[in-house]
């Protein structure tokens, strides 16, 4: 058995289960998120908690789970305290700004990048170099701040570009001269 699919996650005050066939639908202060089911694992909500269970044990369903646990406990998590990502841009003349949910990006390139941020998340720019993308979708808040990171990914040589808050990064020595 799944170790992960057996925990019952548990659903904290202000948040709304709903299984409609084979849809999970969780509702809370923050927003609403919705998750399909696979063939063979059924999803139960009682006394303030969701169960996740399999018909068999095939090895698919298996996986799927811990998966569908996995994924309902981030939609819990989400809908209830939300998600947040940190970047920081490091560089002389490198800088961020964001006008309405467009971001434009200085970062050593001739033009500057352009970025429209996606419905269901909320960028806020600080100083010009510190980015925190906020969200109730794990996945998305994840993806846009690897699109944000994959801008200007840093630099080993120079540390220059646009990385994640406390990313630790190794420096590499250049070219040593005669």
């Amino acid at each position: 058995m799944s170790r992960i699919g057996k925990k019952p996650i548990i659903v904290p005050s202000g948040v709304e289960v709903k299984v409609a066939g084979s849809t999970v639908s969780v509702k809370g202060p923050l927003g609403t998120l919705a998750w399909s089911l696979h063939q063979g694992v059924s999803v139960a909500v009682d006394k303030g908690q969701i169960v996740v269970s399999r018909s068999n044990d095939d090895r698919k369903l298996r996986a799927l789970h811990g998966l569908v646990r996995a994924e309902l406990s981030n939609m819990v998590h989400g809908v209830s305290k939300g998600y947040e990502r940190s970047l920081e841009i490091t560089g002389v003349g490198y800088k961020a700004q964001l006008q309405g949910r467009t971001m434009s990006f200085n970062v050593g390139y001739i033009n500057p990048v352009v970025y429209q941020v996606p419905a269901g998340i909320d960028v806020k720019v600080d100083k010009q170099t510190l980015i925190n993308v906020k969200g109730v979708d794990k996945r998305l808040v994840g993806q846009v701040a690897a699109n944000l990171r994959g801008i200007k990914p840093p630099d080993v040589y120079k540390q220059k570009g646009v990385r994640y808050a406390g990313e630790q990064l190794r420096k590499k020595e250049g070219k040593t001269g005669k």
